[in-house]
C-alpha cells in the first residue's frame, strides 16, 4: 500500500532537519536521541508492535503471570531478560564515526556547544568516575585519535535478539538504551503494566526506566532496582545509583511526550511529569535506621575501619572488625543485614575474633541500639550521639582523628539516604502533541492497526512506523540515507574485496532476514548477524559500491521476489521473500541526501 493511500502524515524530506530526524529513526544513536528526543518512545512502540515479545507470553516461564503480584511480574520479566540478553557496549558492533561528522550533520539546526552535553566523548564531565579512570581508555578508545567516537546505536528487539547469530555471543544483547526500550515494551506486553506508569530516563552516559507503581522500580540495564535494593549498599546497587547520583537527566520520555533539559518546549503531560518527579524523589530518599546505617557502611568503604562488632559466643563477648564481616558476605548467600545476620555470623571462623576490644574502633552494637530506639532521629542528632559515644569509649586513643572523620561520614550518609535527581526543570512551554492511548487489553494486531490509523494525525505514530521499518508504508529515502551514511562495519568487513567477491560472499549468507514481513535490516545488521533477505543484501552491496568512489549509474529494482542492483553494465541479482516493490536510482538519491 502506498503511503498516500493510507493518508499518513507525509514528512517534508526537503527540510534537512526533518530528513535527519526520520533517518535517525533507523540508527537511533545516543547522539541522535539527544538531538531528537521525540525518537525515544517510537522505539518502545516499535518493540511493542514487533511479534517477538508477544511470543514470550506463550512460554511456560510466564504461565499465569497475569494473576500474579506486581513484584512477581517485574521479577519474572527481569529474570527472562537476564537469561536471554547480555549488556554489550563494544566498539566493533556498530563501528566508529568522528566528532567532525556528527557536528556537520547537526550544526545547521543545533548549537554545537550543546552537543557537549550529549556525550561524554564530546567533553561531558558529569560523572567524575569515568574521568578518574580515563574515559577513552575505559571505552577502549585510547588506540584511536581523539576525534574518533563510537556510534553506539540503539538496537530494536529484532537486532537485540539476532546477536545470538553473532560470533562470541551466546544469546541476545544490547546497550543500555536498547535494554530500557526492551524493558518498557516487555513490562507492557508480558507484565501488563500500563504505559502511563513507565518513564524512560536518559543521561549522557546511561539510560534507565522508572515504573511508577507501588513504591516504584528502576530498570537498570538487565536488572531491576527496588527501593530496598537502592539502599542496600551492595556493589550492584552502587552501580545502579551512579547515574542518578552524578549525572543530569537530559531526557524523560513518556507515552504522553518528552521533556528535555535543553529544549524550551516540552510535550510530556505536565501533571504526569510532576507526578513522576515527586514519586522518583520519594523513591530516592529514606530515613536513617540501624539497618540503613549498616548498609551505608557496606556502601562507603572508607568508614568501615572505624567500627567493630561485639558478638556473644558461648556466653562470652568476642570482638571483630566490621570489614572482616563484610569480607565473609562476598562468599556467602547470607548478609550482615538483620534477616540473615545470625546465619552469617555462624559462618565466621572463631579465629577471626578477638577476646579484647579492638583499639580505636566504635562499637557498632551501640550505634544500632540507639538508632532502633530513636527511629525518627535526623542525621545531625545521630552525629551528636556518635560524638558523645566516642568520648566515652576507653579503647579509642585517637579520638581526635575519628572525630575529624565524623563530619565526612555524616556528609556522605546524608547523600546516601537522599539522592536529589537532576531532572529537567519545569520552566518549559508544555505543548500537548501526542494523544496515543494504548490499552493493556489490546492485542498486538489491535495495536498495529491503531498506530497505522493514528499515523494520519500523530507524528509519534508516523515515527513509530519508521522505527518499526514498515517499508511498504513509509518513504525509503531516510532508510537509505542511514544505510549509506552510518553503516561502517560492513564496509570495513568487506574492505579489500572486489565488488564481485563481495557479491559472492553475500550470496553465500543465509537468505533469512532478522526482521519479519516487509521490514528491513540495515547493512551492518546484515553483516553482524551474517544473514539477510535479498533486498538487504543488495543495499549492503550498493553501500560497498558507493564507498569505492563509484562513477556511473546505480539502480535498485525490486519486483516479483527478484532484486536487481544495476551498476553501469554490471547486474547483481538476489532473491527476496519480502513482498515489496521499489525502483530507486541510488545515484540520484545520493545527491538528494
Amino acid at each position: 500500500m502506498n503511503v498516500k493511500d493510507k493518508k499518513m502524515i507525509t514528512p517534508d524530506f526537503n527540510d534537512k532537519k526533518t530528513l535527519e530526524k526520520y533517518s535517525s529513526a533507523f540508527t537511533l544513536s545516543d547522539m541522535e536521541i539527544f538531538i531528537f528526543p521525540e525518537l525515544f518512545y517510537p522505539l518502545v512502540l516499535a518493540n511493542i508492535m514487533s511479534p517477538i515479545i508477544w511470543e514470550w507470553k506463550k512460554e511456560d516461564w510466564f504461565k499465569s503471570i497475569q494473576n500474579k503480584s506486581f513484584t512477581y511480574k517485574v521479577n519474572r520479566v527481569k529474570q527472562y531478560i537476564m537469561e536471554h540478553y547480555v549488556f554489550n557496549l563494544d566498539l566493533e558492533t556498530w563501528g566508529m564515526t568522528t566528532k567532525e561528522n556528527e557536528i556537520s550533520r547537526f550544526k545547521d539546526f543545533f548549537p554545537v556547544e550543546v552537543l557537549q552535553q550529549s556525550n561524554a566523548l564530546f567533553g561531558y564531565e558529569g560523572d567524575k568516575y569515568y574521568f578518574d579512570i580515563d574515559i577513552r581508555k575505559h571505552f577502549g578508545l585510547d588506540s584511536y585519535n581523539s576525534e574518533v567516537i563510537p556510534y553506539w546505536k540503539t538496537e530494536t528487539v529484532e537486532a537485540m535478539t539476532a546477536f545470538k547469530f553473532k560470533e562470541g555471543f551466546p544469546a541476545g544483547a544490547g546497550e543500555c538504551v536498547s535494554l530500557a526500550a526492551l524493558y518498557a515494551a516487555a513490562m507492557f506486553i508480558v507484565a501488563g503494566i500500563p504505559l502511563e506508569d513507565m518513564y524512560l530516563m536518559s543521561t549522557p552516559l546511561h539510560s534507565q526506566n522508572f515504573i511508577n507503581s507501588k513504591d516504584g522500580v528502576l530498570t537498570n540495564n538487565r536488572r531491576i532496582v527496588t527501593k530496598n535494593m537502592w539502599f542496600n549498599g551492595t556493589v550492584l546497587s552502587a552501580r545502579a545509583r551512579r547515574a542518578l547520583e552524578n549525572e543530569k537527566v537530559t531526557i524523560v520520555s513518556h507515552i504522553s511526550g518528552y521533556i528535555h533539559t535543553v529544549f524550551l518546549k516540552a510535550t510530556i503531560d505536565s501533571k504526569k511529569y510532576t507526578e513522576f518527579s515527586c514519586k522518583l524523589r520519594s523513591f530516592l530518599k529514606t530515613r536513617i535506621s540501624a539497618s540503613l546505617f549498616v548498609n551505608f557502611l557496606r556502601y562507603d568503604s572508607a568508614f568501615k575501619k572505624h567500627f567493630q562488632y561485639v558478638n556473644i559466643i558461648n556466653g562470652k563477648k568476642k570482638f571483630i572488625a566490621l570489614e572482616k564481616i563484610f569480607e565473609y558476605e562476598h562468599s556467602s548467600k547470607n548478609t550482615f543485614s538483620e534477616k540473615s545476620r545470625d546465619l552469617l555470623l555462624q559462618e565466621i571462623d572463631s579465629e577471626e575474633y578477638s577476646i579484647s576490644p579492638l583499639q580505636n574502633r566504635v562499637f557498632l552494637n551501640d550505634i544500632e541500639s540507639f538508632l532502633e530506639a530513636n527511629a525518627h532521629m535526623d542525621c545531625e542528632a545521630v552525629r551528636k550521639y556518635f560524638s558523645n559515644k566516642i568520648k566515652e569509649i576507653e579503647c579509642i586513643c585517637n579520638k581526635e582523628e575519628i572525630m575529624q572523620n565524623l563530619n565526612k561520614l555524616f556528609e556522605n550518609l546524608e547523600k546516601f539516604i537522599k539522592v536529589i535527581p537532576k531532572l529537567p526543570n519545569t520552566d518549559k512551554e508544555f505543548v500537548k502533541e501526542n494523544s496515543l492511548i494504548i490499552d493493556n487489553l489490546f492485542s498486538r494486531e489491535q495495536i498495529v492497526d491503531y498506530i497505522f490509523e493514528k499515523s494520519k494525525t500523530e507524528e509519534l505514530a508516523v515515527l513509530t512506523l519508521y522505527a518499526f521499518r514498515q517499508m511498504d508504508k513509509i518513504d525509503w529515502t531516510p532508510f537509505l540515507k542511514a544505510a549509506f551514511e552510518r553503516n561502517p562495519v560492513s564496509v570495513e568487513g568487506l574492505k579489500g574485496l572486489e565488488v564481485e567477491q563481495a557479491y559472492k560472499m553475500l550470496l553465500d549468507l543465509p537468505d533469512d532476514s532478522v526482521y519479519s514481513d516487509v521490514r528491513l535490516a540495515q547493512p551492518d545488521e546484515v553483516w553482524n548477524f551474517k544473514r539477510g533477505d535479498g533486498i538487504e543484501k543488495a543495499i549492503l552491496l550498493a553501500n560497498i559500491i558507493l564507498n569505492k568512489n563509484f562513477d556511473g549509474n546505480l539502480d535498485l529494482v525490486v519486483e516479483n521476489n527478484k532484486v536487481v542492483l544495476n551498476a553501469n553494465d554490471k547486474r547483481y541479482e538476489f532473491i527476496t521473500k519480502k513482498e515489496l516493490i521499489i525502483s530507486k536510482n541510488l545515484i540520484k538519491l545520493e545527491t538528494v541526501i
